[in-house]
């Protein structure tokens, strides 16, 4: 909910889907969640219908999933809350049914990859490997925090426990389909503090209908 432009940052990513022909979407909530599903409602205000998967404790991006999981479709398109980056989830939708993937990732190319750690493709995008952060230097792709996934994936995360996709399933599904999109367009993480500054202006202009 942290204003972007006078924009909360969520619905900028909302309305984001919103234009690429997304029309349902579970909002997995915890902290302050009586303030989001206050603000946003069934989605009307953002075109959307939205309903609400709330953890009563913090259960990471694969609990979260876990816990949501009657709720969604399939395949399922997962968005972090708390960075912007620009993809075609039309292209990501093909590539799914082209490689009949289980994942496809959307990557970022960043000039550091040092704060995010690392993605390497192949020349078929299939992913070959992760890096953790602080394992590599310099220019490179990293995981921009936006999947399309087989919700038969979800089949392998245990219930009602806290579960790091990037920990503890991503390199597991390395020997299956495990595909990467790369993009190289308007990406911003306001996790830290100077992003959010720096989001104020790059983002200005999606946040008044412009973008």
């Amino acid at each position: 909910m942290a204003l972007v432009a006078g924009v909360p940052f969520l619905e900028l990513l909302l309305r984001q889907l919103r234009a690429q022909g997304v029309t349902e979407v579970v909002l997995g909530t915890g902290y302050k969640a009586e303030q989001i599903e206050s603000y946003f409602g069934d989605g009307a205000r953002v075109e959307l219908s939205i309903r609400y998967s709330r953890e009563a404790e913090p259960l990471g991006t694969g609990g979260a999933l876990k816990l949501a999981e009657p709720l969604l479709g399939d395949p399922v398109l997962v968005i972090n809350g708390d960075s912007y980056v620009e993809f075609d989830l039309a292209e990501g939708c093909d590539l799914l049914r082209s490689k009949d993937a289980d994942l496809v990732m959307v990557l970022q190319t960043v000039p550091e990859v040092n704060r995010y750690g690392s993605v390497t493709i192949d020349g078929s995008k299939r992913i070959i490997e992760f890096v953790e952060k602080g394992g590599r230097t310099g220019e490179g792709l990293i995981n921009a925090g936006v999947y399309l996934l087989r919700k038969k994936v979800l089949g392998q995360f245990p219930s009602g426990k806290a579960v790091s996709l990037e920990r503890e399933v991503f390199t597991e599904l390395l020997a299956g389909r495990v595909y990467g999109m790369p993009s190289n367009g308007t990406f911003i993480d306001i996790g830290v503090p100077t992003d959010l500054e720096r989001a104020q202006t790059l983002l200005a202009p999606w946040a008044q209908g412009e973008g």
